[in-house]
């Protein structure tokens, strides 16, 4: 510890501090330094980032524990840091404009040993990610294109889904969102099909370059997958426009969606 607060400039009881969480305001300077001290890489250093620019709401995921996936809390801190997210969601509808009911639905699937407390709190979690959208200063920009695969795909109930399908045509109308509809008639853009991914942008500084790298983040199954060179970045960035350019505009998907709402209504 002595070593590593030398090369910071900083105090040993101030290093000690910082590392245990014991103080209230954290200079990004230090953590990028303290960073380059442990050798952390450029995603997990984005991450922390992201927590120490939240102020006291930084680290409001930690109250749910190990109802958080490991490591899914550096993706958190990603997301409540970025100023953009570019999503691709193919099979299911992206977390951040899902319903409580669609989440419930999910969550019963995936967790059938868990209690109804425990869903619950799982679904509230999820709620208090999507503040990032609506918050009123500098919300997050949101741009997603659903494959029609997740509109049809039967996630709970009729009710459910058409509940759903409404909530993503209202969430579209916002300024800071832009959401699209890949249609099955649009076949496969890319020519081989693409999973889920979002792309986190972090804005730029005064002399418009990046504040962070970009970071790419890739769902799996068994464990997170976080691409943060940036040839990786900008081929998912070229992913993104390609789907982009085949799916319906802004309009003809919302009208879509409260197509579908009213069918699953009927």
């Amino acid at each position: 510890m002595p070593e590593a607060a030398r090369l910071i400039e900083r105090g040993t009881t101030t290093l000690q501090r910082l590392e245990t969480g014991q103080t209230h305001r954290i200079r990004l300077l230090d953590i990028r330094e303290l960073c380059g001290v442990y050798d952390a890489d450029e995603v997990l250093t984005a991450a922390l980032l992201g927590l120490a620019q939240q102020a006291s709401g930084q680290c409001w995921w930690h109250e749910y524990g190990k109802l958080i996936p490991q490591d899914f809390d550096v993706y958190v801190g990603l997301e409540a840091a970025a100023r953009r997210l570019t999503s691709y969601a193919p099979d299911v509808v992206l977390g951040l404009v899902q319903t409580p009911d669609y989440t419930r639905a999910l969550l019963r699937l995936g967790f059938p040993d868990a209690s109804s407390a425990e869903i619950d709190r799982r679904v509230e979690l999820k709620q208090r990610r999507r503040r990032i959208l609506t918050r009123k200063r500098q919300p997050t920009q949101l741009n997603v294109v659903l494959l029609e695969c997740a509109l049809r795909r039967m996630v709970g109930s009729r009710r459910v889904m058409a509940a759903q399908l409404r909530h993503l045509a209202d969430m579209s109308t916002l300024p800071n969102i832009s959401l699209l509809v890949l249609p099955f008639s649009a076949g496969i853009p890319m020519g081989d099909p693409i999973g889920l991914f979002t792309i986190a942008d972090f804005g730029s500084g005064q002399r418009k370059e990046p504040v962070e790298p970009s970071v790419v983040y890739l769902e799996n199954l068994t464990g997170d997958l976080y691409l943060a060179q940036q040839g990786d970045v900008e081929r998912y960035h070229v992913a993104y426009q390609a789907i982009q350019r085949a799916a319906l505009d802004e309009n003809a998907s919302r009208s879509l969606l409260r197509q579908l709402a009213r069918e699953y209504a009927a």
